[in-house]
């Protein structure tokens, strides 16, 4: 009998790591199908919550909050990049120029959690951003990537008009920070066990037979 985890997956919109990791753990989850079955949820988690809604272009913002170097952000970015490739991810080449705030997003994958396409929604987000270098905060971009997965055009624009959600999308977030994340993606593991960042799918899988075994 397989055994059941509970999986939440905490990250961002706008973190590329966190793209490579959802294909990375997907991936082990599939090795690991028949040991494990797994209920996943995405959880909300903001890299910037003070963007403003113009957004900021990346590098620029990369510079300023990492002192990150015109070639150290470039070889950041291949490096993304293959690891992308290698999971089944790709990063659009020169896409993504620009930073953008997520809040809205967020809120709109904890209406697709209690419809039931919260996983197909988080792909679209990932690969309308990093892929085709949409603008995640544009309420239009997002009523069009919530319709592409199913859900409903005009419930998301009534949710995008109001703001519905927002209480317990920042409740979340509070609860994720007061128990110490401050780096995504990060992969919990029955509200015990912590997987930290967007590891290869072997060691995924290791992690999650190791944990099946010790319970």
């Amino acid at each position: 009998m397989a055994a059941a985890m509970k999986i939440d997956f905490v990250s961002d919109i706008s973190c590329p790591w966190c793209a490579v990791g959802l294909n990375s753990l997907e991936l082990a989850l599939t090795e690991v199908r028949g040991e494990i079955s797994a209920d996943l949820h995405f959880q909300p988690f903001e890299l910037n919550p003070q963007m403003p809604v113009e957004g900021q272009d990346i590098d620029e913002h990369i510079s300023q909050k990492y002192g990150a170097t015109p070639e150290q952000m470039a070889s950041n970015r291949e490096h993304i990049r293959q690891r992308g490739e290698e999971v089944g991810f790709t990063f659009g080449a020169g896409k993504r120029s620009r930073i953008y705030n997520t809040f809205d997003a967020h809120r709109l994958l904890h209406w697709a959690e209690e419809e039931g396409s919260q996983r197909e929604l988080k792909h679209a987000l990932f690969e309308a951003y990093f892929t085709r270098g949409e603008n995640p905060s544009d309420h239009g971009v997002l009523m069009d990537v919530a319709e592409s997965v199913g859900l409903d055009r005009s419930r998301a624009a009534a949710i995008l008009g109001s703001d519905e959600y927002a209480d317990q999308v920042r409740e979340r977030e509070r609860m994720y920070l007061d128990a110490g994340i401050h780096s995504v993606p990060a992969v919990i593991i029955n509200d015990r066990h912590l997987i930290s960042g967007g590891q290869p799918a072997h060691v995924f899988a290791q992690a999650l037979r190791q944990i099946a075994a010790g319970e």
